[in-house]
């Protein structure tokens, strides 16, 4: 930033899923601009490795989000460590495609645990900080599929769905006490996800549907998260430019 004041010194930031992809690339991203970033994953070696370079203001947390006392501990963990909570990235997710018929319900269980119940229950969490200090930003990430109904993929379609309805309603409740909260929607992004998608989708992105680098993601949300305090990015949708949805 050539010697500029970075726009997010003397924020904390939690970021979930943050042991690689868009989880990764975002912490990274809110550290180089000046946040002390709590990376949260259930993956500890992978978050050793990701914040070992960073230095004191990269803290990894081993975290199960689908276990919900780990889930309520957390914001505890984190107002202990730092003081306050300024910035939360929901972005921990699974991805489960195909169709219902013949579907793994045990599968999709989890998945919507993650995608779903987790951030409800730690937006809920870190809410109260905020509230109090009159202050702060959230940002989930949702989906494309979280905006029209994708066939290949309805159950995982259907938990993005879930979280617009989500991020919606809850902007509204906050926004009286300062809070912004809002979303995120990639298209097709590389990330490990992809290593779920079924091999003619994965051929059909290396012949020309493109792909999203995770660190392009982690821009848009730099860029969310440094409106002045009056603006609200409520949706933020980025696509491959060949994306054809």
């Amino acid at each position: 930033m050539n010697g500029e004041m970075k726009p997010l010194t003397g924020q904390v930031a939690i970021v979930t899923g943050a042991a690689s992809g868009i989880g990764a690339a975002s912490a990274m991203r809110l550290h180089a601009a000046g946040a002390r970033v709590m990376f949260c994953d259930r993956d500890a070696a992978r978050l050793a490795a990701v914040t070992e370079p960073l230095g004191d203001r990269a803290t990894p947390l081993q975290v199960d989000l689908v276990d919900p006392e780990a889930v309520a501990a957390l914001p505890g963990r984190v107002i202990e460590a730092c003081g306050q909570i300024d910035i939360l990235h929901a972005n921990a997710g699974l991805y489960v495609g195909g169709d219902v018929l013949g579907g793994d319900a045990d599968a999709w269980d989890r998945m919507l645990a993650l995608n779903v119940n987790s951030v409800f229950r730690l937006v809920r969490d870190v809410l109260p900080d905020m509230v109090a200090r009159k202050t702060g930003d959230i940002v989930v990430t949702s989906s494309i599929a979280g905006h029209i109904a994708i066939p290949w993929e309805p159950v995982y379609s259907a938990s993005k769905h879930a979280v617009q309805a989500f991020v919606h309603g809850v902007r509204r409740q906050v926004a009286p006490h300062g809070l912004r909260v809002g979303e995120i929607s990639p298209g097709i992004a590389i990330t490990p996800l992809l290593d779920s998608w079924t091999p003619e989708n994965r051929q059909a992105l290396l012949e020309g549907k493109g792909g999203l680098p995770p660190e392009e993601i982690a821009e848009a949300i730099l860029f969310m998260l440094t409106r002045p305090r009056h603006v609200t990015i409520r949706d933020l949708v980025i696509l491959p430019q060949n994306q054809d949805i």
